[in-house]
């Protein structure tokens, strides 16, 4: 079989994600072994793969693919959101294109559309995540709007509403003009916005002419005022107490009122009371009993209560009252101001403040609970820094507002009758049996049911129990074996949205928590630090960058730089550093294979005796570094440790150590201990590249489909010879120093050297000899105590190391400048060293293993500054 110069990626892909599929390794059922189990974050079922997604996702799969290989029985949930304004927006915006406005559309007719898109467009997500390589058991595939799931969601509502922590008020919400619909808290972003502070003159209701001057950002919202606010203890304003103003163009009297609320440090100390479009104002119109003037419609346009510019957009308003109130002469000056503006969180639309009638859950109670698990490492997050923000965040915990003004979603399961009496009940035939209660004249056709439709969180706060099916038998075999879930993988910006929620919920429901570690990803960023998105084009196509890179280097990208917690800086440069990692192991293969041809019985193994036994301690000491690393989460750091691993240590000493000479045999046990040795290799690396890894896998030794690397079961690692390690480490020392030494000194490659060596390491020189004579070219390696005439002196540890060349002439200046570039950085390395020793804060607060390593690196360093001054003086 020839194989092609370099890892086909797309070939292998298809091939590969295909057969694992049919084989059943995604697909997980209860049995006698540990599960390890991951419900995925849900995507918006009208998204398209992003590079936050193939973070997320790689994440997950690392996780669940190693998981595999520990013995666990690993089970991976996937599905999709229905993602209320999201979606509709969508649809709406699809209904638009073909002449249809919703306005004009029934609530069933609309759905009808809704759905219609959804089977059509929804879940490509899913399918795109394929091609990623994702483990997951696609026969467990849930969606929030599922019959099953809906069915949870309005049980949990009538739970809550009848245990009195839901409830139906008026109060000042988020409003989204664009979406229009109320949002939570949770869903307003703050932009610095640059905007501008007016200054404003109402004339006041006094004998004399009179004006009081305010500062807004906001003049659109003056025709809303309903009165002007001064601090009490303000002396400019105390002979106003009793008195009036009137608002400028619509001259509405209004009351100059007095609270210790205002600051009368900012802007003029005066501040307009907009009730309707402020929550301070509104609850200071509730302390001073004023009216409420709503002057926005739903869309962001002005209210017939606002009298003037009805009907025109709130900004372009803005802007023409700033005219009118120059021409009016109440505009004193404008001034340049930096703030905070709220926009929404799923249309970028700027939000305002509203008071509105909408369904609300309390969060007090069941945020107890939810706190505690956390903060007592009940749940751990993952890095721990998190820990506080949650803490923050769940200690000053506000009411939720559960409503939304959509039809797409899950519809509050309120009923009416004509005269606004209430009920809840799961459906209609039983809202009717309550509400006939009291009217005996009522008729079923005669109830309506609750327009708005809940909060899309509201549902997938129950995720990581309705996957297995809480809802229809809370006992079921899944759930109890599933639940709680292993590791939840998702984005510290959906904490209080979701991560939270979902604690709340597992313990109010289950009675326990939902997942045991919470690992939060950073933001993709591109290299100049920016969030990627759309609108700055700085996100690449992640499908396009999958065909031609392959997935395994897009997973490589990702996970090569993406520490917990902490943002990723995205460079296209780690695509070509993974696929060159696919290549070198390819060509590694490739390389072995072509041995299989000389492979010999008869050939002698002792060469590379301990070529072989040091790589596989090697492996065993990376294997338990990877345990540690893997448990606290450091994804990034165990790649980059399985990298050097394969790169330098396998690729570039280990098989230069036991290669066979040009054409000459290899000895079949050397051949065979390099197929196993690799295999190992290609079981570590699997989780994060499972392609190429499969791939060569099987080509290794002519395995068939079925005998496969992603369910073999991965070795316990325990390292029993720190020896031999540490004489790999100083053989690599040797061989790079005394390459150095003759390329320094022009020796060309095919020109032998005696290596005599002054050491006290005879042991180490004996069991490496043939590795060190073959890759330094010495037709001879002896002992000694003095230094041979013209040779060259080089410094190894504490090891003297001198070449002899035959017929060269050696030019002791350089060698004399190399030592003493040598004892220079030595010794400001032990100055370091010595400096970090004497501070009496490091030493009493760094663990003892830190200290007792630099004391090493203090001992090391005055030994070797020994023997290379020994070596200076002799030349």
């Amino acid at each position: 079989m020839e194989l092609s110069k370099n890892f086909q990626h797309r070939e292998s892909e298809l091939q590969w994600y295909e057969h694992w599929n049919q084989a059943g390794y995604f697909h997980s059922v209860p049995d006698e072994r540990p599960a390890y189990t991951i419900v995925m974050p849900p995507p918006n079922v009208t998204g398209v793969l992003h590079m936050g997604h193939a973070l997320n996702n790689t994440v997950q799969d690392v996780l669940i693919r190693r998981a595999k290989m520990q013995g666990f029985n690993t089970c991976w949930v996937p599905g999709t959101d229905h993602a209320s304004i999201a979606t509709e927006a969508k649809v709406v915006a699809m209904l638009r294109e073909k002449g249809i406005d919703k306005k004009d559309l029934s609530r069933d007719e609309f759905l009808k559309y809704a759905w219609e898109w959804k089977e059509k467009y929804g879940g490509i997500i899913l399918q795109q995540l394929k091609k990623l390589g994702c483990a997951l058991d696609w026969d467990r595939t849930h969606f929030t709007m599922d019959k099953d799931y809906y069915a949870a969601v309005i049980r949990v509502f009538l739970d809550l509403y009848n245990k009195g922590l839901i409830y139906r008020g008026v109060k000042m919400i988020n409003w989204d003009p664009r979406a229009k619909t109320a949002l939570s808290d949770e869903e307003v972003i703050f932009k610095q916005t640059n905007s501008k502070l007016y200054y404003v003159q109402y004339r006041l209701d006094t004998e004399r002419e009179e004006y009081i001057t305010i500062a807004t950002v906001r003049p659109e919202t003056i025709l809303g005022d309903t009165a002007i606010c001064v601090h009490p203890n303000d002396p400019r304003y105390a002979h106003l107490k009793g008195k009036f103003a009137f608002v400028p163009l619509i001259n509405r009297r209004i009351p100059i009122i007095f609270d210790e609320y205002i600051d009368m440090e900012f802007g003029t100390g005066a501040l307009k009371v907009t009730p309707a479009h402020d929550l301070n104002d509104y609850n200071l119109g509730l302390k001073h009993n004023l009216p409420v003037i709503d002057t926005l419609n739903d869309d962001g346009t002005m209210s017939e209560a606002a009298t003037l510019y009805i009907g025109e957009d709130r900004f372009a308003v803005r802007k023409k009252i700033v005219v009118a109130l120059k021409e009016s002469g109440n505009l004193i000056k404008e001034e340049e101001y930096t703030n905070q503006v709220g926009h929404s969180e799923r249309t970028d639309a700027v939000i305002e403040p509203r008071l509105s009638m909408q369904w609300w859950c309390k969060m007090e109670d069941l945020a107890k609970p939810a706190l505690e698990a956390v903060m007592e490492d009940d749940i751990a997050f993952y890095p721990a820094k998190f820990k506080n923000l949650y803490r923050h965040w769940m200690g000053n915990i506000k009411d939720w507002c559960i409503s939304r003004q959509l039809w797409w979603g899950h519809r509050i399961p309120a009923w009416y009758t004509p005269d606004n009496k209430m009920t809840v009940a799961a459906t209609l035939e039983e809202a009717f049996a309550e509400l006939s209660k009291s009217d005996a004249s009522l008729t079923i056709d005669q109830i309506r049911q609750e327009d708005d439709c809940l909060d899309t969180w509201f549902s997938s706060w129950l995720w990581p129990m309705e996957v297995f099916g809480w809802n229809e038998n809370p006992n079921n075999a899944d759930l109890q074996y599933y639940y709680p879930t292993s590791t939840l993988v998702t984005a510290p910006e959906i904490i209080f949205f979701w991560v939270a929620r979902m604690i709340m919920s597992g313990y109010e429901y289950m009675g326990k928590k939902p997942f045991d570690k919470v690992y939060f990803t950073g933001i993709v960023r591109d290299k100049q630090g920016r969030k990627m998105s759309k609108s700055l084009g700085n996100s690449p196509d992640l499908l396009a960058l999958i065909d031609d890179f392959g997935a395994d280097a897009v997973r490589f990208s990702v996970m090569i730089s993406s520490p917990a917690g902490n943002d990723l800086l995205f460079d296209e440069s780690q695509l070509e550093q993974g696929r060159n990692f696919s290549n070198k192991i390819w060509n590694a293969m490739k390389l072995v294979k072509g041995w299989e041809e000389r492979v010999s019985d008869e050939t002698s193994d002792e060469y590379a005796q301990f070529a072989i036994h040091w790589m596989e301690q090697r492996i065993a000491e990376t294997g338990v570094e990877l345990e540690a690393m893997f448990k606290d989460f450091r994804l990034s750091e165990a790649l980059k440790t399985i990298y050097t691993l394969i790169w330098n240590d396998f690729c570039s000493w280990y098989l230069e150590w036991v290669k066979p000479g040009f054409e000459q045999p290899v000895s079949a046990k050397v051949f065979d201990k390099t197929i196993s040795i690799f295999e190992q290799l290609l079981q570590l690396l699997h989780p994060y590249m499972p392609f190429v890894t499969e791939e060569i896998y099987h080509l290794l030794r002519g395995r068939k489909m079925g005998d496969d690397l992603m369910p073999l079961a991965m070795p316990a690692y325990n390292t029993d010879n720190a020896t031999i390690l540490k004489q790999g480490a100083m053989l690599q020392d040797v061989i790079t120093s005394v390459r150095d030494a003759r390329n320094k000194n022009q020796f060309k490659p095919k020109d032998q050297i005696i290596l005599s060596v002054d050491t006290q390491h005879k042991d180490f020189y004996n069991a490496t000899l043939d590795i060190l004579q073959r890759q330094v070219n010495a037709e001879e390696i002896k002992f000694t105590s003095e230094q041979p005439a013209s040779s060259i002196a080089v410094v190894v540890n504490t090891d003297k190391l001198y070449i002899e060349a035959f017929g060269k002439v050696i030019d002791f200046g350089v060698q004399k400048e190399q030592l003493a570039k040598d004892l220079e950085y030595l010794k400001g390395f032990l100055a370091s060293v010595d400096k970090k020793l004497s501070n009496e804060r490091f030493v009493s607060n760094a663990k003892p293993e830190i200290i007792e390593a630099e004391r090493k690196k203090q001992s090391d360093a005055q030994a070797k500054i020994k023997v290379l001054e020994e070596s200076l003086s002799s030349l």
